[in-house]
């Protein structure tokens, strides 16, 4: 049988840059094992931060080092490697904006190849926080309650921002977290529980994004997370839990080692995971998901209560990242998940859904 040739693209022009190349090592070491080797070669191709494609060693050398390069090369953002036109399926693990937000995914879809995970609608959905919010609401998922605000409220007149601080104070209260609409791992968030503290975190959201969602905090949640792979037919994973030593889970808590563990199983009332299984498949089909999400949730002990927090179509995928480990513990080992995930992909482009959407 003939192997399928996989561009496996990574970098990206987002601040998650780096976290991208360690998932795309990752991802190389496992196309390179059992049962992969014998079905895929692999071309790597690098997003330098420039926006420019690179193949052939370079990209390789990127791999292998997991860093950006040192310098980058100029070149023509708008010219492709020869070796694009060689592959047969891609796989996109880009994370943040121009990565995981529909943009890269059009530009593939427009290639006419299989590529793994969403759409462009799903993408787009998955990353902006209050589009998401919007559709969970739609298909009737309970959430905490939150506010979208703009960046020209923000930086509007003192009249306006002290009307929309007044309101927020008044239908959130403190804690609430402030939020860029686009960004990914936790860059930009604020947890406040004063006015001051509020019209910093605003400000600094503003920096980032034109739309900002405030959400209301909640007393003594536990942050559960779940697997979802699948396309037509999803299939949710075992539960894991996200402890941490911080006020909350922010950037440097995520990526500071010891500062943050991973439990999976979670400890759970088996009917709370049952609940968290069912409704990670509704939000993954809600937004209208391919190949690959992760979904998070707020689970307080107290009431039972489970909260939908947002959902992310193209999680961290280090062999030590929540996603595969929650497959690993359900069943399926990183090598045999890559496989599944690539398959996926290149049924979904077979069924004419990518062509569609």
């Amino acid at each position: 049988m003939a192997k399928h040739r996989v561009g496996l693209l990574f970098g990206g022009c987002s601040g998650e840059h780096e976290v991208s190349i360690v998932s795309a090592g990752s991802i190389a070491r496992a196309l390179q094992t059992a049962p992969n080797l014998d079905k895929y070669d692999f071309v790597p191709v690098y997003i330098q931060k420039n926006g420019g494609w690179i193949a052939g060693e370079t990209a390789q050398s990127v791999l292998n080092s997991g860093k950006p390069l040192g310098a980058e090369v100029a070149l023509d953002r708008w010219q492709f490697p020869a070796e694009a036109s060689t592959i047969d399926v891609w796989f996109p693990i880009l994370h943040g904006p121009n990565g995981e937000d529909g943009t890269v995914q059009g530009l593939l879809q427009l290639m006419q190849v299989p590529y793994v995970g969403s759409g462009v609608l799903a993408s787009a959905g998955g990353m902006d926080k209050l589009a998401m919010k919007t559709l969970f609401a739609a298909a009737g998922l309970p959430q905490v309650k939150y506010l979208g605000v703009t960046r020209s409220q923000i930086w509007s007149d003192p009249c306006v921002f002290t009307k929309l601080c007044d309101r927020l104070e008044t239908e959130l209260g403190y804690p609430c977290f402030v939020k860029p609409a686009n960004l990914g791992s936790s860059v930009g968030i604020s947890k406040v529980r004063s006015r001051a503290e509020l019209e910093v975190a605003l400000d600094n959201a503003a920096s980032y994004d034109r739309r900002i969602i405030v959400e209301a905090g909640v007393a003594a949640a536990r942050e559960v997370e779940c697997a979802v792979l699948g396309n037509d037919h999803p299939k949710a994973s075992v539960i894991g839990e996200i402890t941490f030593d911080s006020d909350f889970y922010d950037y440097e808590t995520k990526y500071t080692t010891g500062r943050s563990a991973m439990v999976i199983p979670a400890n759970l009332p088996q009917t709370i995971a049952q609940t968290i299984q069912e409704m990670a498949i509704q939000a993954f089909e809600a937004i209208d998901g391919a190949g690959l999400s992760r979904v998070d949730f707020f689970y307080v002990e107290q009431t039972g209560e489970v909260f939908l927090n947002e959902i992310n179509t193209l999680p961290g995928f280090t062999a030590t990242s929540m996603y595969p480990e929650l497959w690993a513990a359900t069943g399926i080992a990183f090598p045999y998940l890559v496989d599944k995930i690539l398959q996926l992909a290149l049924e979904h482009h077979a069924s004419g859904t990518q062509a569609l959407k």
